[in-house]
């Protein structure tokens, strides 16, 4: 099992925070271009447990694949979890947590994953994975900053 753990600070409140992270609608404009992020299906505006979100993206040598992930848990304004059901992971949950502090909202990100294929996997996961996720939420601290501004703590 790897574990990616982030903390970002934003100068918005946990409302302003939760509506925008909380709405499936809004990954594609926090992932990076290049990985071909489409939503599939239709989906309601508000998140629930049990809701399933499917997806096409193109994380590797732009080839195209499927992705669906049910949100697991929601504790409205606090955190919710989503886990891969089907994609390139063997395992993925990604917990998204809120929380108030001076001059804005802490955002964490804990995402536990195992890759597929056994032994060639543990030894891509150094190689080409940790690298790729750490690249993609670079993207996304970025332009969650361009979004809300910087935070000055």
């Amino acid at each position: 099992m790897h574990t990616i753990k982030r903390i970002s600070k934003l100068p918005i409140s946990v409302e302003q925070a939760w509506s925008f992270f909380s709405s499936p609608e809004n990954l594609k404009e926090i992932t990076p271009k290049y990985m071909g992020f489409d939503i599939t299906r239709e989906l309601p505006e508000k998140m629930y447990p049990g809701m399933i979100i499917t997806y096409k993206v193109k994380p590797l040598l732009g080839i195209p694949l499927n992705w669906m992930t049910e949100i697991t848990y929601v504790d409205e304004q606090n955190f919710f979890v989503d886990e891969q059901r089907i994609g390139p992971y063997k395992i993925w949950h990604h917990q998204h947590h809120f929380k108030a502090i001076d001059g804005g909202v802490e955002m964490t990100d804990i995402v536990d994953y195992v890759l597929p294929l056994g032994p060639i996997g543990r030894i891509m996961e150094p190689i080409i994975v940790r690298g790729k996720l750490k690249q993609i939420f670079d993207y996304r601290e970025k332009r969650v900053e361009e979004l809300f501004g910087k935070f000055i703590g």
